[in-house]
């Protein structure tokens, strides 16, 4: 770069800087030269509130039984396994890992959940040691939080592409739940049922 254009790209830098001090002293004092008000609304929506205890309820230590149709039609196959599940960072996410066993293998699956107090949606990660991607959905809960349905995809390593999954977790009781996977059939673009996993709170 010319020594005349970086000259005139530290002027302009130092002159950004120099708007910016003067701008903050013109705020109310506050963070980050925030007003109390502004404080207050960044305060609410960075704080766990009572969605965030619907997601809480997962914490603990779990073992489930997996049941997987391949192929409509055709025989589930079955496995069992556990799930290891708690809160992080003051109660906003719950981090989960799940082991058992898939296709005569062991698996492993890390997944993170929260809510997004902005957006309104509840928000969800997920990788394992049978690809190397990560699924992302989002979605929401009804029923006071005993029915939450999310959506996403990710890459699929058995296609070659991407696939679109469906998730609904339904609470039967306070230490049973199930959850219920779906793909998008290509043919005909309907949900079709590939996995139940029915948990219970050791």
């Amino acid at each position: 770069m010319p020594i005349r254009t970086k000259l005139a790209v530290l002027s302009l830098s130092l002159a950004l800087i120099a708007a910016g001090a003067l701008s903050a002293q013109d705020k109310p004092e506050g963070g980050m030269g925030m007003s109390p008000e502004q404080m207050e609304a960044m305060t609410k929506a960075t704080s766990p509130g009572e969605m965030h205890k619907v997601l809480a309820k997962l914490a603990g230590d779990w073992t489930f039984t997996n049941t997987m149709w391949m192929a409509p039609g055709q025989p589930p196959t079955e496995s069992t396994g556990t799930m290891h599940a708690e809160t992080v960072l003051g109660g906003r996410y719950v981090q989960s890992v799940w082991k058992g066993e898939f296709m005569g293998q062991s698996f492993e699956g890390h997944g993170t959940d929260g809510f997004d107090n902005l957006t309104q949606q509840y928000v969800s990660s997920w990788i394992d040691n049978m690809g190397t991607g990560i699924l992302y959905s989002t979605g929401t809960c009804e029923a006071g939080g005993t029915k939450c349905t999310t959506t996403g995809s990710g890459s699929d390593p058995m296609t070659g592409g991407t696939s679109t999954m469906k998730s609904v977790l339904i609470w039967v009781d306070d230490n049973t739940f199930k959850n219920e996977m779906y793909t998008k059939d290509p043919a005909s673009g309907q949900d079709v049922k590939m996995m139940e996993i029915v948990a219970k709170r050791k």
